[in-house]
């Protein structure tokens, strides 16, 4: 036996031996003999794929023998392809030579010249999705002169039209961003996501994202707007997702590092590895920030994790391992007056809040060609997170007793699996694309509340002694999709696309309430079921080879949440028939780009938010009032985005040795407005019942401006941003003067400018500075009801940083 298995083993590391004789590599140059770097190497109709280093030399080992269409792709160059016959045991070298592309590769995907960088958009099908005659947008973070180790929103998304931004976390450690008229609040309204997969505690009943990924690891951002409903599901806003850098297909080992200092004690280090040998591809990161803050008791210490490995099983399936991890330590300054804030922006009268939010995401892929047209993704993923508070959480108009502190703490468990497959067929001599997938999602929220906590002050999430959480509620959310979208070719300019999903959703929610006189209430238990349809249909029409018209509509909505089902005090009722949010998107839109010197978007949106879900006063049959939350009625967001990028000096000269400089406009005007939407109050002892319609909603200016320009000499670029905000209410009375608690009140307009500069030595060294807040505004973009405030959220003053960079 034990001959058996020495025999067994030898033969496999004989057969495994024999595998990795197989190698292909090759040079690739331009037409001038010079080295191309980070050129894209693919085995056609297969998983295995390279780049090259930057001396232009590929490598792709343990291949099995046989018949192979090389492709190679570059932006600005003209893709190659070569047939080669590989024999077993043979190193077989092929050679490319790239021709320059003028213009565009694959129709107008990304357009990128000296010195416009571009808001691309996505290809018309790719990664398992469709995004033909869709509103999008692709943020490609290397491009950008920011502030990457504090994940600065507003430079990031300053590109993108219509993006709102709260801007009261300096830490970075939260991001909250929405578009079109919808609240920017932990980017609920999108459907968010890193490579793919979810991200947030429940999409369908607690979609607030508690977790960002380090935009230094970030490779890039895609949006696509609400039209994304039909193949990612429950959201208004659309997809936000996260693209982390690949595994370094040039290199077995690669290793970079980004150390960051800055103003109020900022550090922040960024280390990264990667690489890929034979089969095999790996990549990992370790990121540490810490920092005071630009507010009196904001200190912040974070720690984020990732590591990531592939495997070509064979020449059709590739495997694919990931999992994050994510630790914050967050005190939290709290909010202030509006008499506080004219005083001192940075002044804090809470010292003893702290936020923390542990957060473990794995996912495991699968990637399998079914047939040169066919193929299927399959993705596992889950969340196992926290999320905890402790503090003094009453009006910010009272001073901290120094008491006992709330406890509050939620334990996310979650998983899901996501099955997609894109086919490619032919009609009419077109080709044609489908798209299709299942989705199923287990979310479980174990939410503990308004525990008593220590009088002390620093973090600390444990219980007073002999106490019990008051509130412990138990929220479930099972989630079956299916969606089906199709391309369907007329002719080489125009195309239409259909598609259907369909959705069954089962909430759950149940537990203890709280305590009344020391007796437990407990909450009567919920349980609701609905299955619907939500279908969209959409355009695009090519004027030339490098503009288009695109048009889309699609139904969306948004399930209801576990705050829907929890109502705020014992004598509240919720309507036992309460509906999902129900509307639609609307876009039409012209976008494309003029010669290599000018790039455009311009489009119009309309967004219909009906069975808004609120809350109104009603009397029972005692004549006592009582809180009831239902279906109100609805909004509608109407407006323009619009987004131009222009290159005077290649328009002008064509050429410069002085440099080039590239200008951009990101612009849009929102008209967000309640429409029939019916609430009631009490007024000496009478319900008193108004319309909001008319009113504009909450948290949405109506004016969202970004402009900048980047100066760019060799490796050397500058980087100036004005962002321009409209003016905004925090309620949706539209109350102008600010309450004493100061969570109601306008939110005034307000102009900033950042200013960021990098530069790049011999390909491995890096040095990037700027100034965020450069005039030193005061302003503020929200007023909280309560975490992390309560009251107004000052947002940072002028704040300045350093980042080192090097790698090998």
């Amino acid at each position: 036996m034990k001959a058996f298995y020495l025999t067994l083993l030898f033969s496999l590391f004989s057969f495994l031996g024999f595998a990795q004789k197989s190698v292909l590599q090759g040079r690739i140059t331009d037409k001038n003999k010079n080295p191309l770097a980070y050129a894209s190497v693919l085995l056609e109709r297969t998983v295995r794929g390279v780049q090259s280093n930057l001396d232009g030399d590929f490598s792709m080992s343990d291949i099995p023998s046989g018949t192979y269409t090389i492709k190679v792709t570059m932006l600005g160059y003209e893709e190659e392809t070569r047939t080669v016959v590989l024999l077993p045991g043979e190193t077989e070298e092929v050679d490319f030579v790239l021709s320059e592309e003028p213009l565009w590769i694959d129709s107008f995907e990304l357009l990128s010249s000296r010195g416009i960088l571009g808001q691309e958009k996505l290809p018309e099908v790719e990664d398992f999705r469709i995004n033909a005659g869709k509103k999008n947008e692709v943020i490609r973070i290397r491009d950008l002169d920011a502030n990457l180790a504090m994940n600065n929103s507003r430079q990031i998304f300053g590109r993108t039209p219509g993006i709102s931004i709260w801007e009261n976390d300096g830490s970075g450690i939260q991001l909250g961003v929405a578009s079109r008229g919808l609240s920017p609040n932990r980017s609920w309204e999108f459907n968010v996501r890193m490579n793919g997969y979810d991200i947030t505690p429940d999409p369908m009943g607690y979609p607030e994202a508690y977790f960002s990924p380090p935009m230094e690891v970030v490779e890039k951002i895609e949006i696509i707007r609400g039209a994304s409903s039909l193949q990612y599901g429950p959201q208004f806003g659309g997809l936000l997702n996260f693209v982390l850098r690949k595994p370094d297909q040039s290199t077995r080992f690669t290793a970079e590092s980004l150390n960051t200092f800055g103003s109020n004690g900022l550090f922040s280090t960024f280390n990264y590895v990667g690489g890929t040998e034979g089969k095999w591809s790996y990549t990992a990161y370790y990121q540490k920030r810490v920092g005071q803050g630009w507010r009196e008791n904001g200190y912040f210490n974070t720690d984020h994790a990732h590591a990531e490995v592939s495997y070509a099983a064979s020449n059709r399936l590739k495997l694919g391992f990931e999992a994050t991890y994510m630790t914050t330590e967050s005190q939290q300054p709290g909010g202030l007056t509006d008499e506080l804030f004219n005083q001192d922006a940075r002044q804090s009268s809470r010292s003893r809040n702290w936020f923390s939010t542990p957060w473990f995401v794995p996912s495991f892929s699968a990637q399998y060609i079914l047939s040169p047209k066919s193929q299927l993704n399959w993705k596992v993923f889950g969340t196992i997170a926290e999320r905890n508070s402790v503090g003094f959480m009453k009006a910010i108009n009272l001073e901290d007793d120094l008491g006992n502190r709330q406890v509050d703490r939620d334990f996310y468990t979650t998983y899901g699996s996501e099955l997609r497959m894109t086919t490619e067929y032919s009609l009419f001599g077109l080709n044609n694309n489908l798209a299709s997938g299942l989705r199923y999602f287990n979310g479980h929220i174990d939410r503990k509340q308004r525990g008593v906590g220590d009088a002390g002050t620093e973090m600390n999430f444990e219980l007073a002694a002999e106490e019990n959480f008051p509130r412990d509620l138990d929220f479930r959310n099972t989630n079956f999709a299916a969606f089906a979208e199709n391309v369907f070719r007329f002719s080489d300019k125009f195309l239409l696309t259909a598609g259907l999903r369909l959705e069954r959703i089962q909430s759950e929610n149940q537990g203890q309430f709280g305590i009344n006189d020391g007796v437990p209430v407990i909450l009567e238990p919920v349980s609701r079921s609905r299955s619907f349809v939500l279908g969209g249909v959409g355009a695009e029409y090519h004027v030339t080879s490098t503009t288009e018209f695109y048009s889309n509509l699609s139904q969306a909505y948004r399930p209801v949440l576990i705050s829907d089902l929890t109502p705020p005090a014992t004598t509240d009722v919720i309507d036992p028939n309460l509906e999902d949010a129900r509307g639609y998107n609307f876009d039409l839109g012209y976008r494309g780009n003029i010669g290599t010197v000018f790039n455009f978007d311009v489009s119009y949106f309309y967004l219909n938010y009906a069975n808004r879900i609120g809350t109104v006063t009603q009397l029972n049959s005692e004549g006592q009032s009582y809180q009831f939350r239902t279906n109100l009625g609805e909004s509608v967001s109407r407006g323009m985005e619009a987004y131009f990028e222009f290159d005077p000096v290649t328009a002008i000269f064509k050429s410069s040795r002085y440099g080039y400089l590239h200008v951009f406009a990101s612009l849009a005007f929102v008209d967000a407005k309640y429409q029939d939407f019916v609430i009631t109050s009490l007024v000496d002892g009478q319900l008193a019942e108004r319309n909001l319609k008319g009113n504009q909603v909450e948290n949405a200016p109506k004016k969202i401006n970004r402009f900048g320009a980047t100066y760019r000499f060799k490796d050397f670029s500058l980087t100036w941003q004005l962002s321009d905000i409209g003016e905004a209410f925090a309620d949706a009375s539209n109350t102008l003067a600010p309450n004493a608690t100061a969570t109601a009140g306008l939110i005034p307009s307000y102009q900033v400018q950042d200013l960021s500069a990098s530069y790049t030595f011999r390909k491995k060294y890096s040095l990037k500075a700027g100034v965020n807040n450069l005039t030193d505004e005061r302003y503020f973009t929200r007023r909280a009801g309560g975490y992390p405030g309560p009251g107004l959220m000052p947002a940072d003053g002028r704040t300045f940083y350093t980042t080192l960079g090097f790698k090998f």
